[in-house]
Order: C-alpha cells, then sequence, then structure tokens
C-alpha cells in the first residue's frame, strides 16, 4: 500500500506541474471534461459500486479532507462527500494506532538458526547436557546464554538437566566402536571328525568378521603370529582400532593373547566377553 500510495503522490505531483503554465481557460475546460467524464461512466455503471483500493482512499482522503464539507458537495466525485472524510478519520486511527502500539516485553525470541543449531548438537551427541553443548555454541562463535539453551531444550522436550552428562559403559562402547576389536574363539568338527578351533575378530565400527585361523592346537606362539597378521593387515587399511577385547573364561582354549604392540599401537582388554 505504501509503495501505491507513494506512486500516486509522484505521478499527481508531475500532474500539478503540467497544469503551471496552463491558463485559467484552459483548466476550465479540463475539469469540465472530467466532470462529463465521471457523469458517462456513472451512467455506464448504473446501480454497480466501483471498488477503491486502500491506496486510492488514503490519496483521495489526504487530498480533499481540506476542504469545507459544503464545498465537496458542490465537487463531481464517484463517492459522497462523508465517505471522504469517513477515509480520512480511518486513516488518522490507523497512523494513531501505529504510534501508541506498545512494543514486545521480555526478551526477543531466539534466533531460528540457533535453535536449530542447538537441537542439531543434542541429536548428534545425546550424552551432551546444557553446558557443554553452551560451550560448544561458544566455540562456534555463537554468544548465547547457558539459560537461553536450557529454555531451548525444554522446548523442545528434552532434559537439560546435567546428569545427561554422565555416560554408560554401552554409551561408551557405541561412542568408541571404531577404535574396538573384540576376539574368540569358535570351536568346529570337520567331516572327518577333527575338531578345530578358529580365532575370529570383529570389528565393531563396521560389524565386519575377520576369520585369523584355524588349528587344532591355539598355542600360544600361533596366537600371538595370528595378532601379527591381523595388525599389519589393520595397518594398511588405515584403521583406527586400539582396543581388543578378549574372553578370559574357563571355556577359552589353554591359550591366551601374549601379543601387544609396544610402539605401533595400544592393546587393552577387557573382562567382557563377546561371543563368537
Amino acid at each position: 500500500m505504501l509503495l501505491r500510495l507513494a506512486y500516486l503522490g509522484v505521478t499527481n505531483a508531475f500532474a500539478m506541474l503540467r497544469l503551471l503554465p496552463m491558463t485559467d481557460r484552459d483548466k476550465d475546460a479540463e475539469i469540465l471534461a472530467l466532470r462529463h467524464q465521471v457523469t458517462v461512466l456513472e451512467r455506464q455503471l448504473g446501480k454497480d459500486r466501483i471498488r477503491f483500493t486502500p491506496s486510492d482512499r488514503a490519496f483521495l482522503a489526504a487530498l480533499l479532507h481540506r476542504l469545507p464539507l459544503h464545498v465537496l458537495r458542490k465537487l463531481r466525485l464517484l463517492v459522497r462527500p462523508d465517505t471522504v472524510l469517513r477515509w480520512h478519520r480511518n486513516l488518522v486511527k490507523r497512523r494513531h494506532a501505529a504510534s501508541c502500539r506498545p512494543k514486545r516485553l521480555g526478551r526477543p525470541r531466539t534466533v531460528h538458526s540457533i535453535r536449530i543449531l542447538v537441537l542439531r548438537l543434542v541429536k548428534e551427541n545425546p550424552s551432551w547436557g546444557y553446558r557443554r553443548l553452551h560451550g560448544e555454541l561458544l566455540v562456534l562463535g555463537v554468544k548465547v546464554g547457558a539459560s537461553t539453551v536450557w529454555e531451548i531444550l525444554k522446548e523442545a522436550g528434552i532434559d537439560p538437566a546435567p546428569e545427561r552428562n554422565s555416560s554408560t559403559w554401552t554409551g561408551f562402547l557405541r561412542s568408541q566402536a571404531d577404535a574396538l576389536l573384540a576376539c574368540d574363539f569358535m570351536e568346529t568338527v570337520t567331516l572327518s571328525g577333527v575338531r578345530m578351533y578358529v580365532l575370529v575378530v570383529i570389528e565393531h565400527g563396521s560389524r565386519r568378521i575377520r576369520v585369523l585361523g584355524a588349528t587344532t592346537h591355539p598355542s600360544a606362539s600361533w596366537v600371538a603370529q595370528a595378532a601379527k597378521n591381523l595388525v599389519m593387515d589393520l595397518e594398511d587399511l588405515g584403521c583406527r582400532a586400539r582396543f581388543m577385547i578378549r574372553d578370559r573364561t574357563a571355556s577359552s582354549p589353554p591359550s591366551s593373547m601374549p601379543y601387544s604392540r609396544t610402539q605401533e599401537s595400544t592393546s587393552s582388554s577387557a573382562a567382557s566377553r563377546c561371543q563368537g
């Protein structure tokens, strides 16, 4: 509406400049011609009403409200003079209401992009609390208060309590899956009736199973050689595994995992059981 009103003001200003070199006789002739055209338009429309846009109403009200009512009644208008005055009163009311409208109280709402970022971080890191999230946002250059992060999590139905920072053994294993390997022996009997012990390893990150070898007598030296072969294969593949989980139960064959890398890698055993 404001753009349309500005356009009407500019075009009519140029129209007034066009009237300056005209004589009074020429102006009277143009006025009579315009009045006659209004009469023809009313005759053709009949009972149909002409619809004015809000910008048209505002322009006519601003242009004609200074004229006395008896002068307005003498003009050849498409609407009644009372209608023009009503348009002007409504225009003044809207302007007054806009200037007196109270400002919004309280803090402004958090920027939508920050809310999306907080929810994305907590989705990718479910163990983080609101203080950890607040610290990560500061690292990213996003300046927002810790209480704001708390409110975002509460509004999204996510518990922002600090207890969420404590991790369980299951959560630790899931987050460190790429660095974990697990090994165990599997027994099988061949068609000839010979009992074989198969050493298998699982990569927790990809769930890939590796068969390191099979033997009837899993000695310590045999297991050590199989472990060396595994380490060389993992180095060639660029694997990031750093820990090995092995079985220590009595059901395992009489051998252990004596091989551990001293320089190239770190090996760690846990008391957890990994079934083959």
